[in-house]
């Protein structure tokens, strides 16, 4: 009997280069899949729905169109078992194939049942590496084994030195610095437009029809007939080029700016195409040096460096985290916080301005960049004592790039520092200050910056000093927030007692906010 193989593609392994792909041979069938369990593990928003559709469909027909043999499972068709076990054994048991291959999957949850279901076949099967990636799942464990803490510095010097990316002379940095950070970071000036981004206009409107017909529960907004995220590869490659023609040349300076109706502003909007695999993070980086290469007078070192860092450290030390810590990660509460998310993050109705524009833009666009997902909706969620399993559902499935092994790292390590310190040093958490220094948010407001306690206080203010009184004892002998015990053990008890009173008052009534 001829062998025949069934190769499984996930929805974000849409990598065209796979060595998968180099030949072409009729023994092997890819099969793509549209899974409720998929789409309903979280309540994602419609624009991630759609785009992933969207983006599974496009690389099937581009698998056809280089004659590789292609099935299709939609979500609506009547065959569709509904998980990727079921339906690969009616595939395996109908057709008659011999091996089962699948590419190793980035979530822990996917791995698993993949895991299981191929010990459980009668034919052989085999796993392979995405070859997506700079690392292994491993690399980050095996680079700090016997060491207690994983500095992601550490980690990121050791890429580029690996890959030999922005490195002169074997080992050093150009322009002998590492990190260029303190060159990046400022608010937008009072006049300053920053570019308008690249939209696409993909009308996914009979994918909305399918998606309402299945009665999948979504959250966001939508314009079905021009959904901006790119779906291809050739889109993708576009934004790439995009970006580092037009923004990168900023991108730094203002990578942490904030402002009302500016959702976008210098930032790549890359982390969807990366995340589904229609790129890779070495196109990425290769095409932002390239650029820096070719005009070294108009982006400066330190924008590059600062978006490198990006993708090269910060994205690849987050998925090893992630494999080394699952899945005991997921469950992790340093704080013990236990209260619901307010109702107003989905829809953001808040009287808070920084907040209903976080929230608001993320309903919209199904994306908010890396600092408003951090010092604004995350900040204002550790405040208030948010269990950390409510914000990573929301963080999940309102945002197109979440993908649990970016998104839950992020989110329950350096936003919420549920994992007592495995990925940041300290807590992200800020008064109204922070948020006044890097957006214009403060300004209209209903509250006021200015003020701690009394009517019309800024909320931030009093959760900030209550949040360091509660958790005191875990957190003072923190080398990096001491000054601030230090601040608050000279105010006066009557002032303190003010601040917790406020507090307690806001998070009394905190759907009301």
């Amino acid at each position: 009997m001829k062998n025949k193989t069934l190769r499984l593609i996930l929805g974000d392994q849409l990598n065209i280069n796979h060595t998968w792909y180099k030949t072409v041979d009729s023994s092997f069938s890819y099969v793509l899949m549209e899974l409720r369990s998929e789409t309903d593990y979280a309540q994602h928003h419609i624009q991630k729905v759609l785009g992933f559709f969207s983006a599974m469909r496009n690389f099937a027909d581009e698998l056809k169109n280089l004659n590789h043999q292609v099935i299709y499972i939609h979500l609506n068709d009547e065959d569709n078992l509904q998980s990727f076990d079921r339906n690969c054994v009616s595939l395996i048991s109908t057709h008659g194939f011999t091996n089962f291959e699948y590419q190793l999957p980035d979530e822990y949850r996917v791995d698993e049942q993949l895991k299981q279901f191929a010990s459980s076949l009668t034919i052989s099967s085999n796993a392979c590496d995405s070859e997506h990636f700079y690392s292994t799942r491993n690399e980050l464990k095996d680079l700090f084994v016997g060491k207690k803490t994983y500095l992601m510095e550490s980690f990121y010097r050791y890429m580029r030195k690996k890959h030999q990316v922005l490195i002169v002379d074997g080992d050093k940095p150009m322009f002998d610095k590492w990190n260029f950070d303190e060159d990046n970071r400022q608010k937008l000036p009072k006049n300053h437009k920053p570019i308008f981004p690249m939209l696409f206009s993909n009308d996914l409107s009979d994918i909305e029809v399918e998606i309402k017909n299945a009665n999948i529960k979504t959250i966001g907004n939508v314009d079905a007939k021009n959904v901006l995220w790119p779906t291809t590869r050739l889109q993708s490659l576009e934004l790439l080029n995009f970006f580092v023609e037009n923004c990168l040349p900023l991108f730094g300076t203002f990578q942490d700016a904030m402002a009302p109706n500016e959702w976008s502003i210098y930032h790549s909007r890359l982390s969807f195409s990366l995340n589904i695999k229609l790129i890779s993070p070495q196109e990425v980086v290769d095409a932002a040096i390239e650029a820096f290469t070719k005009s070294p007078t108009t982006i400066a070192f330190h924008q590059l460096e600062g978006f490198v860092r990006q993708i090269i450290g910060w994205r690849e030390y987050m998925r090893g985290i992630y494999w080394l810590k699952m899945p005991e990660y997921a469950s992790l509460n340093y704080f013990e916080n236990t209260d619901a998310l307010p109702q107003w993050f989905w829809t953001g109705n808040t009287k808070m301005n920084c907040l209903k524009n976080a929230i608001s833009q993320s309903l919209d666009f199904a994306y908010a960049h890396h600092i408003q997902r951090l010092m604004i909706t995350g900040n204002f969620a550790l405040l208030a004592g948010i269990h950390p399993g409510e914000v990573d559902a929301w963080y999940l499935g309102i945002y197109i790039d979440a993908i649990e092994w970016v998104e839950i790292t992020n989110t329950r390590g350096m936003s919420q520092f549920a994992d007592g310190g495995i990925v940041g040093t300290k807590p992200y958490v800020s008064s109204a200050t922070y948020i006044n220094k890097m957006s214009s948010y403060c300004t209209g407001c209903y509250y006021d910056k200015s003020k701690k306690t009394g009517d019309k206080a800024c909320p931030f203010n009093s959760l900030y000093w209550n949040f360091y009184d509660k958790h005191e004892a875990k957190l003072a002998k923190n080398p990096r927030i001491g000054m601030m015990y230090n601040v608050w053990r000279k105010m006066q008890p009557d002032d303190k007692a003010a601040l917790l009173e406020q507090a307690d008052y806001y998070l009394s009534n905190i759907n009301d906010l």
